[in-house]
């Protein structure tokens, strides 16, 4: 690795996708692959997952190259859990195979398709030193962590998500972008005690914490429960960016966050420009104004927040 360290390299973008499994990181990577496209920007996708083995999206490299989980369950005699992190310290160990990889592609834009154990980017350190090193190659990272939005729907559930994706943040150490992703599925999990944009923004937890009264296992743990609102409040850090990846306009919304997190807005191209003044001009507002418009096309517009119903006379 020493020999590559006086190599000027040019300066690149990205996005590391993580978030726990199921939570859509490998459609994501692949409608984002087919937005960039479609917008002129060169992406390939980087499968960061070595037990990803159908991969959906075209010309990706692939860390399964190098090790696969199934090799190494097979060969250490380790679970899923533990042969993972095997993987990842293989990876971390072995960079220099991954840095000829994306020399090879150029000045692309890569997405990276990480692994979904929680782990990962809570407690070990092997992806934190990948992505470390991914900086020193003078590649701009923003992290995309993907929540599954039907925890809104359980107080217990989504104030358990806001505690990892925090823990998530100060780990990763990452210019970092919380989404909401299926979030047009989000009323089949059961109705939302607020409207979507309490959720997005993180407000108020204290009126989160009243639904838990009603039921005995949670009410016991109050307590607990509210120290913990405490800490993610009193950082400040934690929002969501809803996500329907089947929605142009929500795709293109997320990926100017994760311009703006990563400083690609900022480069030399009049697009980019462009691109970073309207982000400026349209503020805060329009942000309020976007999730308003997602709750009126993903929420029933028959139906009514728990709130709602409990204010009708």
């Amino acid at each position: 690795m020493s020999g590559h360290a006086a190599v000027k390299r040019p300066l690149r973008f990205g996005q590391a996708v993580i978030g726990p499994p199921g939570s859509g990181k490998t459609t994501y990577c692949r409608g984002m692959q087919e937005l960039l496209t479609r917008l002129g920007r060169r992406a390939v996708v980087v499968n960061m997952d070595p037990a990803n083995e159908a991969l959906p999206y075209s010309g990706a490299v692939d860390i399964s190259e190098l090790v696969t989980l199934g090799d190494v369950m097979d060969g250490l005699k380790l679970g899923p859990n533990g042969g993972l992190l095997y993987c990842m310290e293989y990876v971390e160990a072995n960079l220099d195979w991954l840095e000829r990889k994306l020399e090879q592609r150029g000045d692309c834009y890569f997405l990276f398709d990480c692994p979904g154990q929680v782990e990962l980017y809570t407690h070990q350190s092997s992806v934190k030193n990948i992505f470390s090193h991914l900086a020193r190659w003078n590649l701009r990272l923003a992290a995309v962590h993907l929540v599954d939005s039907h925890y809104c729907a359980d107080p217990a559930k989504f104030i358990s998500v806001l505690c990892t994706s925090l823990s998530t943040m100060l780990h990763v150490e990452l210019p970092h972008v919380n989404v909401l992703s299926k979030i047009d599925l989000i009323e089949h999990y059961g109705k939302l005690a607020f409207n979507l944009d309490f959720y997005t923004e993180v407000m108020d937890l204290t009126y989160l914490l009243d639904h838990f009264a009603a039921d005995p296992f949670f009410k016991k743990f109050h307590r607990l429960n509210g120290k913990l609102a405490e800490v993610v409040q009193d950082y400040g850090l934690v929002s969501f960016v809803p996500l329907d990846v089947q929605d142009k306009e929500s795709m293109t919304r997320v990926l100017r966050a994760v311009d703006r997190a990563n400083g690609f807005c900022f480069g030399d191209l009049e697009e980019r420009n462009l691109q970073a003044m309207m982000s400026a001009a349209v503020g805060a507002d329009f942000q309020f104004s976007s999730t308003l418009g997602v709750q009126e096309r993903c929420v029933e517009a028959s139906g009514k927040t728990v709130a709602e119903e409990m204010m009708d006379p």
